[in-house]
């Protein structure tokens, strides 16, 4: 058969189904998992036209398109040309709502690659694309890593329509709205912007908005390569964007007025936008009793000061201030200590590390094993530390403390944000004494303080001060007494429920 010399138009479609076969076969690397199967359809005049049927392997149902094409009905087929085949296949033959024209090759490769069928006729110099997606995925399964004892079972999987879907079943609202857009130059990565239309604030919406048009990057595999460029604040150990795997956690996010931002190929979702108090509240707050939950929430913010200044206090103690010490326990940290070569900060340093080290390890190693590591190895090295007469059995007490309350914060990103703050107050109260630990701890005041998440104060409803929002920061106060949403997030609608 006679194929043409490729005009300058190659980004069009061309007329002759060799050609585009031709073209499409040579963009795409000639790639094996790329199927093309060609076929005859006969015209109302008798005359026989040549088609194909082209499907990347894995990700179509190559099954499903021949059901269209050949279970069909085609009693009463008039075309006499290819185009009028393709645009009866498109009316008659094809269930409507998946398929959809095609003119050029940008628009074929963006629906090939993300699991449509392509049909080709030749003669037609457009390509009708059919859904035929297959898509396989993990199935919706208990977060791993957001679980909570009371509550939702279900969690984001990587498959963004699953997600939204998910979304749309907790909300059943006409003023959920989705956005969608593509990021990455290569990846072509599908985000998706939610929120509730009458209650979200137009200049964060905006802001999020702006802030996504403004990336320019060649992948997004995950929302991380989102959170990073879309942040306040680059330089700063606190996480100012929320992340979560639970679509129970979203849909109440979305419910006070935040936006979300989903990324096909992750089950974290991203929350903005995000307050200091938010990382220490969980999903299971809001299922348990109001007492219950207050109690567990003034916890958690004490494990987090425990997380961070233990070790920086018992090191500033020992080493500057041991009058503060009662005189039996002053005796006896220093018998514990007599036959230690390090001083305080080295011992500590020692022992964090170490565990720093169990904790990674932990997780690196396969699930089997993992959990043997961290018991047995956290036990095994702290014991034989202190017979070693390396550590002192209190030092090994402050650390096992200190890592303990890291894990009671809901939020990971929090906990990390507590490890490497504490290093830095470990060398300030070595160097210092207890005046370094609290001019470390003013500081990160101050720097908590000027943070801003998405145009919100970042301490908000704290600093600034809001009496109205208190109801849920460190107290969860019970539903009938909780009528507004959090001013802070500045709402459409401010009153969540009326007095009964």
């Amino acid at each position: 058969m006679y194929i043409p010399t490729p005009t300058n138009n190659d980004h069009l479609l061309h007329e002759y189904l060799e050609l585009n076969l031709k073209q499409l076969h040579e963009e795409l690397g000639y790639s094996p998992d790329l199927i093309s199967r060609q076929f005859q359809a006969a015209l109302a005049n008798g005359r026989i036209v040549q088609g194909a049927t082209v499907y990347m392997d894995g990700l179509s149902s190559s099954s499903m398109m021949l059901q269209f094409l050949f279970a069909g009905n085609h009693e009463n087929d008039p075309s006499t040309t290819s185009a009028e085949l393709l645009d009866y296949y498109q009316e008659r033959v094809i269930p409507e709502g998946s398929v959809h024209k095609l003119a050029s090759f940008d628009e074929l490769y963006d629906m090939l690659l993300t699991g449509n069928s392509i049909l080709l006729l030749d003669g037609c110099n457009y390509a009708l694309a059919v859904g035929t997606k297959e898509l396989k995925a993990r199935s919706v399964e208990e977060p791993n890593v957001q679980s909570v004892v009371r509550g939702p079972r279900e969690g984001f999987t990587e498959v963004l329509g699953w997600n939204t879907a998910m979304i749309r079943r907790k909300i059943n609202s006409r003023h959920l709205w989705f956005e969608t857009l593509k990021l990455g130059s290569v990846t072509q990565t599908k985000v998706a912007i939610i929120y509730i239309d009458n209650l979200v604030s137009e200049s964060v919406l905006e802001l999020v908005r702006e802030r996504l048009r403004k990336i320019n990057i060649d992948g997004i595999l995950e929302s991380n390569y989102i959170e990073e460029q879309i942040q306040d604040k680059i330089y700063t150990p606190f996480p100012t964007i929320f992340n979560s795997e639970r679509p129970d956690v979203v849909a109440a996010g979305l419910l006070e007025g935040r936006v979300a931002i989903m990324v096909d190929g992750t089950p974290f979702a991203l929350l903005v936008p995000a307050l200091f108090t938010q990382f220490f509240q969980s999903s299971e707050d809001y299922y348990e009793r109001a007492d219950f939950s207050t109690l567990i929430r003034l916890l958690r913010f004490f494990s987090f000061i425990l997380a961070t200044i233990t070790p920086s206090f018992y090191i500033a103690i020992t080493t500057f201030h041991q009058e503060m010490l009662p005189t039996t326990l002053l005796y006896n940290l220093a018998a514990q200590r007599e036959g230690v070569p390090f001083p305080a900060f080295v011992e500590a340093l020692i022992m964090e590390i170490t565990f720093e080290i169990l904790r990674e390890a932990s997780v690196r190693m396969p699930k089997t094993i993992g959990q043997s590591i961290s018991i047995v190895g956290t036990l095994v090295v702290g014991q034989a530390a202190v017979e070693a007469g390396l550590v002192s059995a209190a030092m090994v007490i402050v650390v096992s403390i200190t890592a303990i309350s890291n894990f009671v914060l809901p939020a990971f990103n929090l906990g990390i944000a507590a490890r490497i703050i504490r290093f830095l107050l470990m060398i300030l109260a070595a160097s210092f004494g207890l005046y370094g630990v609290f001019i470390g701890v003013i500081a990160i005041i101050f720097h908590l303080c000027s943070l801003t998440s998405f145009g919100v104060s970042y301490m908000a409803p704290l600093a600034p001060f809001n009496l109205s929002d208190q109801k849920d920061t460190l107290f969860r106060v019970p539903f009938t007494s909780m009528m507004t949403r959090p001013k802070s997030l500045n709402p459409k609608r401010l009153v969540r429920q009326k007095k009964p």
